[in-house]
Protein backbone atom coordinates (compact mmCIF):
# COMPACT_ATOMS: atom_id res chain seq x y z
CA UNK A 1 0.00 0.00 0.00
CA UNK A 2 0.97 3.79 -0.68
CA UNK A 3 0.05 6.10 1.81
CA UNK A 4 -0.61 9.31 -0.11
CA UNK A 5 -0.98 12.65 2.09
CA UNK A 6 -3.08 15.51 0.12
CA UNK A 7 -4.40 12.71 -2.38
CA UNK A 8 -7.56 14.51 -3.43
CA UNK A 9 -5.73 18.03 -3.71
CA UNK A 10 -4.50 18.79 -7.25
CA UNK A 11 -1.30 16.69 -7.95
CA UNK A 12 -2.29 14.01 -5.44
CA UNK A 13 -5.04 13.05 -7.26
CA UNK A 14 -3.73 13.06 -10.56
CA UNK A 15 -0.73 10.66 -8.92
CA UNK A 16 -4.01 8.43 -7.73
CA UNK A 17 -5.16 8.33 -10.95
CA UNK A 18 -1.70 7.07 -12.15
CA UNK A 19 -1.26 4.80 -9.28
CA UNK A 20 -4.45 3.25 -9.49
CA UNK A 21 -4.68 3.09 -13.48
CA UNK A 22 -1.32 0.58 -12.73
CA UNK A 23 -3.21 -1.47 -9.81
CA UNK A 24 -1.69 0.10 -6.84
CA UNK A 25 -3.36 0.03 -3.54
CA UNK A 26 -3.71 3.62 -2.62
CA UNK A 27 -4.66 5.29 0.83
CA UNK A 28 -5.33 8.93 1.06
CA UNK A 29 -5.37 11.16 3.81
CA UNK A 30 -7.14 14.18 3.11
CA UNK A 31 -9.81 16.04 4.17
CA UNK A 32 -13.03 16.24 1.15
CA UNK A 33 -14.98 19.34 3.30
CA UNK A 34 -18.23 20.82 1.22
CA UNK A 35 -16.69 21.55 -1.79
CA UNK A 36 -16.62 19.72 -5.59
CA UNK A 37 -13.11 18.35 -4.23
CA UNK A 38 -14.60 14.87 -4.05
CA UNK A 39 -14.72 15.23 -8.00
CA UNK A 40 -11.16 15.07 -8.21
CA UNK A 41 -10.99 11.38 -6.55
CA UNK A 42 -14.61 9.90 -8.01
CA UNK A 43 -13.36 8.16 -10.87
CA UNK A 44 -10.23 6.04 -8.66
CA UNK A 45 -10.68 3.12 -6.84
CA UNK A 46 -8.77 4.07 -3.27
CA UNK A 47 -8.17 1.77 -0.45
CA UNK A 48 -9.70 4.16 1.85
CA UNK A 49 -9.63 7.65 3.03
CA UNK A 50 -8.14 8.84 6.20
CA UNK A 51 -8.62 12.14 8.06
CA UNK A 52 -5.60 14.06 9.00
CA UNK A 53 -6.32 13.78 12.67
CA UNK A 54 -6.73 9.84 12.57
CA UNK A 55 -3.30 9.30 10.20
CA UNK A 56 -1.32 8.28 13.19
CA UNK A 57 -3.68 5.06 14.31
CA UNK A 58 -4.30 4.32 10.77
CA UNK A 59 -0.40 3.68 9.71
CA UNK A 60 -0.58 0.62 12.19
CA UNK A 61 -2.71 -1.29 10.35
CA UNK A 62 -2.64 -4.19 7.58
CA UNK A 63 -1.30 -4.20 4.74
CA UNK A 64 2.20 -2.39 5.42
CA UNK A 65 2.69 0.33 3.36
CA UNK A 66 5.43 0.50 1.16
CA UNK A 67 5.72 3.69 0.84
CA UNK A 68 4.66 7.76 1.90
CA UNK A 69 4.12 10.28 -1.05
CA UNK A 70 3.83 13.34 1.37
CA UNK A 71 1.68 16.37 -0.99
CA UNK A 72 -0.61 17.79 1.39
CA UNK A 73 0.21 20.83 3.05
CA UNK A 74 -1.19 24.58 3.22
CA UNK A 75 -0.18 26.21 0.12
CA UNK A 76 -1.55 28.94 -0.21
CA UNK A 77 1.03 31.88 -0.81
CA UNK A 78 -0.63 34.40 1.08
CA UNK A 79 -1.54 32.18 4.50
CA UNK A 80 -0.54 34.36 7.28
CA UNK A 81 -1.17 32.47 10.03
CA UNK A 82 2.07 30.92 10.86
CA UNK A 83 1.46 28.42 13.69
CA UNK A 84 -0.81 26.78 11.66
CA UNK A 85 1.64 26.62 8.53
CA UNK A 86 4.07 25.58 10.90
CA UNK A 87 2.47 22.81 12.41
CA UNK A 88 0.33 21.72 9.03
CA UNK A 89 3.86 21.97 6.80
CA UNK A 90 6.85 21.50 9.07
CA UNK A 91 5.64 19.40 12.21
CA UNK A 92 4.04 16.70 10.16
CA UNK A 93 6.48 16.43 7.40
CA UNK A 94 8.84 15.70 10.37
CA UNK A 95 7.05 13.58 11.99
CA UNK A 96 6.55 11.42 8.90
CA UNK A 97 10.05 11.29 7.83
CA UNK A 98 10.74 10.05 11.57
CA UNK A 99 8.26 7.31 11.09
CA UNK A 100 9.01 6.17 7.80
CA UNK A 101 12.81 5.85 9.44
CA UNK A 102 12.17 3.98 12.13
CA UNK A 103 9.55 1.43 9.69
CA UNK A 104 12.11 1.34 6.91
CA UNK A 105 9.94 2.96 4.38
CA UNK A 106 11.20 5.31 1.75
CA UNK A 107 9.24 9.03 1.51
CA UNK A 108 8.71 11.62 -1.05
CA UNK A 109 7.76 15.03 -0.32
CA UNK A 110 6.37 18.25 -1.86
CA UNK A 111 9.29 20.98 -1.46
CA UNK A 112 8.13 24.59 -3.59
CA UNK A 113 9.92 26.66 -6.07
CA UNK A 114 8.87 28.82 -3.34
CA UNK A 115 11.96 28.13 -1.37
CA UNK A 116 13.74 30.22 -3.72
CA UNK A 117 12.26 33.75 -3.10
CA UNK A 118 13.33 36.21 -6.03
CA UNK A 119 15.73 34.35 -7.59
CA UNK A 120 18.53 36.23 -6.71
CA UNK A 121 20.41 33.14 -5.36
CA UNK A 122 19.86 31.06 -8.51
CA UNK A 123 17.77 27.93 -9.12
CA UNK A 124 20.37 25.67 -8.67
CA UNK A 125 19.34 22.36 -6.29
CA UNK A 126 22.17 21.76 -4.64
CA UNK A 127 21.89 19.82 -1.47
CA UNK A 128 24.13 21.55 1.27
CA UNK A 129 24.23 23.14 4.32
CA UNK A 130 25.61 26.17 2.76
CA UNK A 131 23.60 26.19 -0.72
CA UNK A 132 19.92 26.02 1.35
CA UNK A 133 21.40 28.67 3.65
CA UNK A 134 21.23 31.43 0.90
CA UNK A 135 17.78 31.13 0.05
CA UNK A 136 15.81 33.66 1.38
CA UNK A 137 11.73 33.03 0.47
CA UNK A 138 9.55 35.51 0.10
CA UNK A 139 6.18 34.21 2.02
CA UNK A 140 5.53 31.96 4.71
CA UNK A 141 4.56 29.06 2.58
CA UNK A 142 8.06 29.31 1.06
CA UNK A 143 9.51 29.69 4.40
CA UNK A 144 7.70 26.54 5.93
CA UNK A 145 9.00 24.16 3.17
CA UNK A 146 12.24 25.65 2.94
CA UNK A 147 12.19 25.10 6.75
CA UNK A 148 12.03 21.54 5.96
CA UNK A 149 14.57 20.95 3.17
CA UNK A 150 16.54 22.37 5.81
CA UNK A 151 15.57 20.27 8.66
CA UNK A 152 15.85 17.11 6.21
CA UNK A 153 19.74 18.36 5.05
CA UNK A 154 20.67 18.41 8.74
CA UNK A 155 19.35 15.03 9.60
CA UNK A 156 21.34 13.46 6.02
CA UNK A 157 24.44 15.37 6.98
CA UNK A 158 24.32 14.27 10.42
CA UNK A 159 24.03 11.08 10.30
CA UNK A 160 20.39 10.55 11.89
CA UNK A 161 18.73 7.50 11.00
CA UNK A 162 16.68 8.16 7.46
CA UNK A 163 13.74 6.60 5.44
CA UNK A 164 16.09 4.16 3.43
CA UNK A 165 15.24 5.86 0.02
CA UNK A 166 13.99 9.71 -0.21
CA UNK A 167 12.95 12.23 -2.52
CA UNK A 168 11.95 15.94 -2.15
CA UNK A 169 10.24 17.75 -5.55
CA UNK A 170 10.84 21.56 -4.97
CA UNK A 171 7.61 21.57 -7.80
CA UNK A 172 7.64 24.99 -9.81
CA UNK A 173 4.20 26.73 -11.36
CA UNK A 174 2.40 23.36 -11.55
CA UNK A 175 -1.30 23.22 -13.96
CA UNK A 176 -3.72 21.01 -15.16
CA UNK A 177 -6.87 19.17 -14.14
CA UNK A 178 -7.63 18.82 -10.84
CA UNK A 179 -7.15 22.08 -10.00
CA UNK A 180 -10.25 23.60 -9.59
CA UNK A 181 -10.89 23.54 -5.44
CA UNK A 182 -8.05 26.05 -5.46
CA UNK A 183 -9.57 29.13 -5.29
CA UNK A 184 -7.30 32.04 -5.48
CA UNK A 185 -4.24 29.58 -6.00
CA UNK A 186 -5.49 28.26 -8.91
CA UNK A 187 -3.18 28.40 -11.69
CA UNK A 188 -2.60 31.78 -14.10
CA UNK A 189 -3.27 29.17 -17.20
CA UNK A 190 -6.98 28.33 -15.49
CA UNK A 191 -7.50 31.85 -14.30
CA UNK A 192 -6.61 32.89 -17.94
CA UNK A 193 -8.59 30.61 -19.64
CA UNK A 194 -12.14 31.45 -17.56
CA UNK A 195 -11.05 35.09 -18.74
CA UNK A 196 -11.10 34.03 -22.42
CA UNK A 197 -13.75 31.92 -22.40
CA UNK A 198 -16.03 34.58 -20.98
CA UNK A 199 -15.39 36.80 -23.95
CA UNK A 200 -12.85 38.84 -21.62
CA UNK A 201 -9.16 40.18 -21.94
CA UNK A 202 -6.84 37.89 -20.12
CA UNK A 203 -5.82 40.25 -17.27
CA UNK A 204 -2.37 40.04 -16.79
CA UNK A 205 -0.55 42.24 -13.83
CA UNK A 206 2.28 45.24 -15.11
CA UNK A 207 5.62 44.72 -13.92
CA UNK A 208 7.10 45.69 -10.72
CA UNK A 209 10.43 45.57 -11.52
CA UNK A 210 12.60 48.24 -12.87
CA UNK A 211 13.44 47.12 -16.67
CA UNK A 212 11.07 44.31 -16.93
CA UNK A 213 8.37 44.87 -19.63
CA UNK A 214 4.89 44.23 -18.68
CA UNK A 215 3.95 40.57 -19.51
CA UNK A 216 7.38 39.47 -19.53
CA UNK A 217 7.60 38.17 -15.76
CA UNK A 218 8.53 34.64 -16.88
CA UNK A 219 7.80 31.52 -14.81
CA UNK A 220 8.75 27.69 -15.57
CA UNK A 221 5.16 26.52 -16.00
CA UNK A 222 5.30 22.37 -15.92
CA UNK A 223 2.13 20.49 -16.90
CA UNK A 224 1.03 17.69 -13.90
CA UNK A 225 1.32 14.65 -15.86
CA UNK A 226 5.32 15.93 -15.96
CA UNK A 227 5.06 16.06 -11.95
CA UNK A 228 3.18 12.40 -11.79
CA UNK A 229 5.61 10.67 -14.01
CA UNK A 230 8.29 12.01 -11.91
CA UNK A 231 6.45 10.53 -9.25
CA UNK A 232 5.77 7.31 -10.79
CA UNK A 233 9.08 6.63 -11.86
CA UNK A 234 10.87 7.16 -8.43
CA UNK A 235 7.94 5.01 -6.87
CA UNK A 236 8.91 2.30 -9.36
CA UNK A 237 12.49 1.99 -8.99
CA UNK A 238 13.87 -1.23 -6.81
CA UNK A 239 17.07 1.12 -5.59
CA UNK A 240 15.56 4.88 -5.81
CA UNK A 241 17.84 7.62 -5.36
CA UNK A 242 17.91 9.90 -2.41
CA UNK A 243 17.85 13.74 -2.69
CA UNK A 244 16.58 17.03 -3.12
CA UNK A 245 15.48 18.08 -6.63
CA UNK A 246 14.25 20.81 -8.45
CA UNK A 247 10.73 19.75 -10.63
CA UNK A 248 10.40 22.26 -13.98
CA UNK A 249 10.79 22.08 -17.57
CA UNK A 250 13.98 23.96 -17.48
CA UNK A 251 12.91 26.70 -19.89
CA UNK A 252 10.54 29.45 -18.57
CA UNK A 253 7.98 31.61 -20.32
CA UNK A 254 6.41 34.76 -20.04
CA UNK A 255 2.87 35.04 -19.04
CA UNK A 256 2.52 37.24 -22.65
CA UNK A 257 3.18 34.11 -24.58
CA UNK A 258 1.02 31.93 -21.93
CA UNK A 259 -1.78 34.33 -22.73
CA UNK A 260 -0.83 33.84 -26.82
CA UNK A 261 -0.83 29.93 -26.56
CA UNK A 262 -4.00 29.90 -24.52
CA UNK A 263 -5.63 32.12 -27.46
CA UNK A 264 -4.51 30.00 -29.80
CA UNK A 265 -5.41 26.98 -28.23
CA UNK A 266 -9.13 28.13 -28.00
CA UNK A 267 -9.42 29.43 -30.97
CA UNK A 268 -10.16 33.19 -29.83
CA UNK A 269 -8.99 36.38 -29.63
CA UNK A 270 -5.71 37.18 -28.08
CA UNK A 271 -6.82 40.29 -25.70
CA UNK A 272 -4.89 41.28 -22.72
CA UNK A 273 -5.47 43.98 -20.33
CA UNK A 274 -3.04 45.16 -18.05
CA UNK A 275 -3.37 45.89 -14.13
CA UNK A 276 -1.31 46.74 -10.99
CA UNK A 277 -0.11 44.23 -8.67
CA UNK A 278 -2.03 43.87 -5.89
CA UNK A 279 -0.12 45.26 -2.29
CA UNK A 280 -0.22 42.02 -0.80
CA UNK A 281 1.71 40.52 -3.29
CA UNK A 282 4.21 43.38 -4.01
CA UNK A 283 7.46 42.48 -2.45
CA UNK A 284 6.34 38.60 -2.82
CA UNK A 285 5.84 37.99 -6.17
CA UNK A 286 8.38 36.05 -8.08
CA UNK A 287 9.09 37.55 -11.25
CA UNK A 288 11.32 34.90 -12.77
CA UNK A 289 11.22 31.24 -11.78
CA UNK A 290 13.29 28.41 -13.97
CA UNK A 291 14.31 25.18 -12.66
CA UNK A 292 17.87 23.94 -13.14
CA UNK A 293 17.27 20.02 -14.15
CA UNK A 294 20.70 18.76 -14.31
CA UNK A 295 20.86 17.21 -10.83
CA UNK A 296 17.47 15.38 -11.40
CA UNK A 297 18.33 13.87 -14.74
CA UNK A 298 21.99 12.73 -13.13
CA UNK A 299 19.82 10.67 -10.98
CA UNK A 300 17.84 8.89 -14.22
CA UNK A 301 14.62 10.79 -14.81
CA UNK A 302 15.23 11.34 -18.55
CA UNK A 303 11.43 12.26 -19.43
CA UNK A 304 10.98 15.19 -21.82
CA UNK A 305 9.28 17.79 -20.39
CA UNK A 306 6.08 18.86 -22.25
CA UNK A 307 6.93 22.02 -23.86
CA UNK A 308 4.29 25.38 -22.67
CA UNK A 309 2.48 25.48 -26.20
CA UNK A 310 1.56 21.46 -26.02
CA UNK A 311 0.61 21.22 -22.39
CA UNK A 312 -1.77 24.26 -22.47
CA UNK A 313 -3.56 22.71 -25.59
CA UNK A 314 -3.89 19.60 -23.93
CA UNK A 315 -5.37 21.26 -21.16
CA UNK A 316 -7.78 23.54 -23.07
CA UNK A 317 -8.79 19.99 -24.73
CA UNK A 318 -9.95 18.87 -21.07
CA UNK A 319 -11.29 21.62 -20.15
CA UNK A 320 -13.80 22.02 -23.45
CA UNK A 321 -14.79 18.48 -22.93
CA UNK A 322 -17.37 19.47 -20.17
CA UNK A 323 -15.75 16.90 -17.47
CA UNK A 324 -12.64 18.22 -16.69
CA UNK A 325 -11.74 15.82 -14.08
CA UNK A 326 -9.12 12.70 -14.33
Amino acid sequence: MILLTGGAGFIGSNLLGALAGEGAEVAIVDRLRDGGKWRNIARHLLAEIVSPDEIWDFIGTEPPIEAVVHLGAISATTATDADLVARTNLSLSQRLWEWCADADIRFAYASSAATYGDGSAGFDDEFSAAALSRLRPLNLYGWSKHAFDRWVERQVSAGRRCPPAWLGLKFFNVYGPNEYHKGPMISVVKHKYDELLAGRPARLFRSDRPGLADGEQRRDFIWVGDCVRALCWWLDQAAPPSGLFNLGTGRAGSYRALVSALARAMQVEDRVEWIDMPLNLRGQYQSFTEARMDRLRAAGFADPATPLADGIAQYVRVLASGDPFV
